[in-house]
């Protein structure tokens, strides 16, 4: 299976709203459940400046979505880069977040020259927890009732890696 992965276009909004109204992807993340398509359409039409969105595909289907994220109006904080993940559930376990990952990476460090990359996991994100670490991520911290998911609260991990 070859994965293909490339800079999000306004076409994409179909597939992203397809991923995004998973259950299983709205638990892993900060989405709430049925988004709006506008919501994507828009996204992806007017993203702002730092944010750079990759999507994985396999033979021309979207089937995952990466956003690193930049503040460039903040110069003090220009060397970190932030990411967010989500892939579809059929494909998960398949390489799609190796393969968005080693791409995310490759840009923040060799094009961006970002030398901290962070990420906020739930804790109980196992499949998750053991991709970032893989690449290098290491747990600085744990975020207690990060988030209201599913009606109770749920922790997550600060993470991140170090480059240079």
């Amino acid at each position: 299976m070859d994965i293909t992965v490339r800079h999000a276009e306004p076409s994409d909004a179909d597939a992203l709203h397809r991923i995004f109204q998973a259950r299983s992807v709205v638990a892993g993340t900060l989405q709430l459940p049925f988004p709006r398509l506008s919501l994507w359409q828009e996204r992806l039409r007017n993203p702002p400046e730092g944010l750079y969105q990759l999507v994985a595909c396999v033979e021309d289907e979207v089937v995952g979505e990466l956003t690193l994220s930049t503040t460039p109006n903040r110069p003090r904080l220009g060397h970190v880069g932030s990411i967010g993940m989500a892939v579809r559930d059929e494909w998960q376990g398949k390489g799609v977040g190796t393969a968005l990952m080693e791409a995310a990476l490759d840009l923040a460090h060799n094009w961006l020259a970002l030398t901290r990359i962070e990420l906020e996991v739930y804790t109980d994100n196992a499949a998750g927890i053991a991709l970032y670490e893989r690449f290098g991520f290491e747990r600085e911290g744990t975020h207690r009732r990060y988030a209201f998911r599913d009606g109770g609260y749920v922790d997550a991990y600060s993470m991140a890696r170090l480059k240079g």
